[in-house]
């Protein structure tokens, strides 16, 4: 590959990573993932080196850790006001289905309807569901800024890859 179409080939895999980044705001949508795939695709055409192959399980292990701390945080800050399991299972569910039905939003929304209503019957107090329901908004708030932090620094390291080394 010249290094012309090579440079062209690195943009866009970085703009393929940002596409990523930017769906991070949809909850459904694996945007860690997808800047992980486009970091293997670099790999697998360009090659890797010992340390293209460090920085790329850095990667891995950043994608890994930032899509599983999604749920946890959510479910971890929903618990700690009390909310049930079975109102985090029906509020996993529900994000599932509803982001299915009515993406973006859908997911987010039907989530906390889910949360609400199992607290709602289970508590018989509307203040107590709605603890647990906000509660699980900010978890899912901070969430969203963890992974948004893990994505940069997912990009930062394939740039690093790419265009220093």
């Amino acid at each position: 590959m010249n290094e012309t179409a090579l440079t062209v080939f690195r943009l866009v895999i970085l703009a393929v990573m940002f596409v990523g980044l930017l769906s991070l705001a949809f909850i459904i949508v694996p945007g860690l993932t997808i800047i992980w795939v486009a970091g293997l695709v670099y790999g697998l055409v360009n090659g890797f080196t010992i340390w293209s192959g460090i920085l790329f399980a850095v990667m891995t292990v950043l994608m890994v850790v930032g899509n599983l701390a999604d749920n946890y945080m959510m479910g971890a800050s929903a618990r700690q006001r009390g909310a049930s399991w079975l109102a985090i299972g029906v509020a996993l569910l529900g994000g599932l289905i509803g982001t299915l039905v009515w993406p973006p939003l859908g997911g987010l929304l039907l989530a906390m309807v889910g949360l609400f209503v199992v607290e709602w019957i289970r508590l018989r107090d509307w203040r107590k569901a709605w603890d647990s329901t906000r509660s699980m908004l900010i978890g899912c708030g901070w969430a969203g800024v963890v992974r948004f932090a893990i994505g940069l620094v997912m990009i930062g390291l394939y740039a690093v890859w790419a265009f220093l080394l």
